[in-house]
């Protein structure tokens, strides 16, 4: 991170700046202080709303105090919270392990089942299915690729965003996108979305926030619930609160085609069996 503030806490420059502020940035100020731990899990839709102001003006408000925008500013407030709020007395390896528990217990308490019963018919309707992901999030389009394959869904992941952008131009009517983005801010998978929109496909959304740039788009909207700081973006934590959602996605598919998918199942085990001593 290389901003020009990064040893400068955003509360002092703020506090500096304070009276220069108009109302609309006495309010965004006003909840900043007022919800700091809210504040660096928020997309720039969600902060700009709870602010009660436009995107537009938080983005002024933010580089008004010298951050080149959001993401910058929320880096740093992170690690302002992080500083002052250290607990000595819980060890890494209980953190992360009661992070991982809550946010598999906070997934399951966001899924709409009507929307996830929604997304799976799509699925398994369609014979055009393509997953999009970048970074972390492209891991998880892989394995949704390999747990598809395995019941005989045939798919196709994308993580490079050129490629992305030249398979959504081909999609239809007939064509499913799974977009898979944590923050629903990747630009890269929001500008491929996009076209994928226009082209009629229908757009499965899995993400942490309901609003947000690729939320915009979603036909349907699937749900996480692992709050990523900025200070652990790409997080185990991240992933497995994904994966959780894509194991009720296969897992419905499954039983919506059981007969089949055992079938492909137990081919697939023969098949690959020989690769094992």
């Amino acid at each position: 991170m290389n901003s020009p503030l990064s040893n400068v806490r955003p509360s002092v420059v703020m506090e500096q700046h304070k009276h220069q502020f108009t109302k609309s940035e006495q309010k965004i100020y006003a909840y900043i202080l007022e919800h700091p731990e809210q504040v660096i899990y928020h997309s720039l839709t969600e902060f700009s709303d709870a602010s009660g102001v436009a995107e537009a003006t938080a983005l002024r408000f933010l580089r008004k105090l010298g951050y080149k925008g959001f993401q910058d500013f929320k880096f740093l407030f992170a690690r302002e919270i992080a500083e002052a709020g250290t607990d000595q007395g819980e060890t890494y390896l209980e953190r992360i392990r009661e992070n991982m528990v809550q946010a598999i217990r906070d997934t399951h308490d966001v899924v709409v089942q009507d929307e996830l019963a929604a997304s799976i018919e799509a699925i398994d309707r369609s014979d055009d299915v393509v997953i999009f992901g970048i970074g972390s999030s492209g891991i998880a389009g892989l394995d949704m690729q390999h747990r598809l394959m395995r019941i005989g869904k045939h798919t196709s992941v994308v993580t490079d965003s050129h490629f992305q952008m030249m398979r959504a131009a081909s999609l239809n009517e007939k064509s499913v996108v799974i977009a898979i983005s944590l923050t629903g801010g990747t630009k890269d998978i929001v500008d491929a979305v996009r076209v994928a929109k226009e082209k009629k496909a229908t757009i499965i959304a899995l993400t942490n926030y309901v609003k947000s740039p690729l939320t915009k788009f979603a036909d349907h909207i699937l749900l996480t619930s692992a709050k990523e700081s900025p200070l652990d973006s790409g997080s185990l934590v991240s992933k497995v609160a994904q994966l959780f959602l894509i194991d009720l996605i296969c897992t419905g598919l499954t039983m919506n085609n059981y007969d089949e998918a055992e079938r492909v199942k137990r081919e697939v085990s023969d098949s690959i069996s020989g690769k094992l001593y």
